[in-house]
């Protein structure tokens, strides 16, 4: 009998398994691993890590996830190797949606043959937030478009391409953040916008239900609960994700290390599942916090492993040759000046060096 499956994707502090990560993996049986750049030095390495993680937990349909966006956001970029061109950040989706969705599609191949080399079968990508005036720093640059339109025949075009080539695709983030100046890995993002008004600004996001997976948005929506962001909101996934946007596949929850949520890791954890989510994400690789959610034996339920059966469906038979040697001189002559831009601001690993420091 199969062992039941641990509803968290988990994550490593390291390059490679520590002795005790090991023996947590093996035991808990998490759904899979999220890799961050603390864990990606070169392609070697990478293997090896990779290989670690799916013979530790030894099941055929575990998932290897990255943030793999483009710009900023680029997990990859030490891999990644176009033409002359090493450590390759690619272009951002601001930069992807100011010109033809043909290059978004040839981005999205691109990365997915870097993912496949390296056996990793799901990125947190593409994000469908709106590009708003005076946005959180967390989302700059990260948005295709302040236009509807332009954001669904983008973001499509991303994600049924990583589809076509086995790589599981994750929208983010529903229901969006909606000009929300806060960023959640540091404080909770607030919308007070009435029902209705809610309801027309994210109408579009209705574009995405057909996709197996999603990641929520750490944002309250005073309107429609006002104690708890939506990720731990059970009648704001119910009444906002569920019955309006229609979505009914995999849902996930963005990093629960992030400050926008509150409590202990077990108390997010549980509050996460509580409100309906499929199953949590944790990101920040310290190793009291992920035996405190694998202590919790929070196993995925059964409607939860129908919609990972879609998610399997595309992510099955990853091992794929995709030759892109034509797209990425297309690609490269299109964005020549506009990749490896320099930014600050790594949020995600700024709390995974907090969480290291001892930060309560």
């Amino acid at each position: 009998m199969s062992k039941p499956i641990l509803a968290a994707v988990l994550s490593c502090a390291g390059t490679e398994l520590t002795d005790e990560e090991k023996y947590l993996f093996s035991s808990s049986n998490p759904l899979g691993i999220s890799l961050f750049a603390r864990n990606i030095r070169n392609k070697t390495q990478l293997k090896k890590l990779v290989t670690q993680i799916k013979n530790v937990i030894n099941r055929d349909d575990v998932w290897i996830a990255v943030d793999e966006e483009g710009g900023r956001v680029a997990r990859l970029k030490m891999i990644i190797k176009l033409k002359h061109l090493t450590n390759q950040q690619l272009a951002s989706e601001e930069e992807l949606g100011k010109v033809d969705v043909k290059y978004t599609q040839m981005h999205a191949e691109i990365i997915s043959k870097y993912m496949h080399q390296y056996g990793v079968n799901i990125n947190y990508a593409p994000v469908i937030d709106k590009k708003v005036k005076g946005q959180s720093p967390v989302l700059q640059s990260r948005c295709f478009s302040s236009e509807a339109d332009k954001i669904i025949r983008h973001a499509q075009k991303m994600a049924d391409t990583y589809i076509k080539n086995n790589i599981c695709p994750c929208i983010k983030h529903l229901p969006g953040h909606l000009g929300a100046t806060a960023d959640p890995h540091l404080d909770v993002p607030v919308c007070d916008l009435e029902k209705e008004a809610l309801y027309r600004e994210i109408e579009y996001i209705k574009a995405f239900k057909q996709y197996p997976m999603a990641m929520t948005a750490h944002i309250l929506l005073k309107n429609i609960d006002d104690k708890q962001p939506i990720t731990m909101s059970e009648k704001g996934i119910k009444e906002i994700i569920r019955n309006y946007l229609e979505y009914d596949g995999f849902l996930l929850s963005d990093a629960i290390d992030m400050h926008a949520l509150k409590g202990s890791i077990t108390e997010k954890t549980e509050n996460c599942l509580n409100a309906g989510l499929d199953a949590i994400c944790y990101c920040g690789g310290k190793y009291e916090d992920l035996y405190n959610i694998c202590n919790q034996k929070r196993f995925m339920t059964e409607k939860a492993q129908i919609r990972f059966a879609n998610i399997k469906k595309v992510i099955h038979n990853t091992k794929k040759e995709i030759d892109t040697s034509e797209v990425e001189a297309l690609y490269l002559q299109k964005f020549q000046d506009k990749l490896n831009k320099q930014y600050k601001y790594d949020a995600t690993e700024v709390l995974h060096q907090m969480l290291v420091k001892g930060e309560s």
